[in-house]
């Protein structure tokens, strides 16, 4: 019985990145670098906010540590000041998570994006009883793909692994669903393909939302 559906937050539920471009761009003018196009932070996010910049300044082959504890300060500064710029939820979303509130079935979100930005976002995009839980990177617990966030927001919610669908849109989240023993699903809407969707293990893949409520209906009938 599928009781719980833990979703990713960027590139799975909010359209982000162009609000990434634009912050990490930002940070990289601020310091005399020049910016990238938007479409190669497709690849350069997923992994955290350090990996994020880490990524940036090594495409554009200036990457130092004295360089990086300047720019990973000022993109984060910047970005928790208006996390929710040129961002909005994919379509078909809210009618998702709506849907899966009438079904009894809880969401939450568990990012690789740092917490304020990741609460403050969902706060200003979507109904408060929409999500039971979000959690983004904190210090002290590991990102994914490791599962220790992961697990932790289960024990708040109450439900094990066999218990819930696992979805997100990168190799990351499919590494993750798959190191927590869930069934996992690969959206097509996201940052990355197809490919690399199936190679990291996605048991399933969904082209729109309201997929991933049509899949519980068939899994709880068995």
């Amino acid at each position: 019985m599928i009781r719980a559906c833990l979703f990713d937050l960027d590139g799975t539920v909010l359209d982000t990145i162009k609000s990434i471009a634009y912050y990490g761009n930002l940070a990289l003018k601020e310091f005399g670098v020049e910016p990238i196009e938007t479409v190669k932070y497709n690849y350069f996010a997923g992994n955290g906010a350090k990996m994020l910049i880490k990524r940036m300044l090594e495409y554009r082959s200036c990457y130092s540590e004295e360089l990086f504890n300047k720019v990973y300060p000022f993109y984060i500064q910047s970005y928790d000041a208006n996390p929710t710029y040129l961002t909005e939820p994919f379509e078909g979303i809210y009618e998702l998570l709506t849907t899966l509130d009438s079904m009894g079935v809880s969401s939450a979100i568990i990012s690789n994006k740092p917490d304020f930005a990741a609460r403050s976002v969902c706060e200003e995009k979507f109904d408060e009883e929409l999500f039971k839980l979000v959690r983004g990177q904190v210090d002290g617990v590991k990102i994914k793909p490791d599962t220790q966030g992961v697990l932790l927001v289960m024990k708040e919610l109450g439900v094990n692994p066999d218990e819930v669908l696992y979805i997100g849109d990168t190799d990351v989240d499919m590494k993750t669903g798959k190191n927590l023993g869930a069934y996992t699903i690969g959206v097509l809407w996201g940052f990355r393909d197809k490919e690399e969707l199936i190679t990291n293990g996605a048991d399933e893949l969904v082209a729109y939302p309201m997929e991933i409520a049509h899949i519980i209906e068939r899994k709880n009938k068995k």
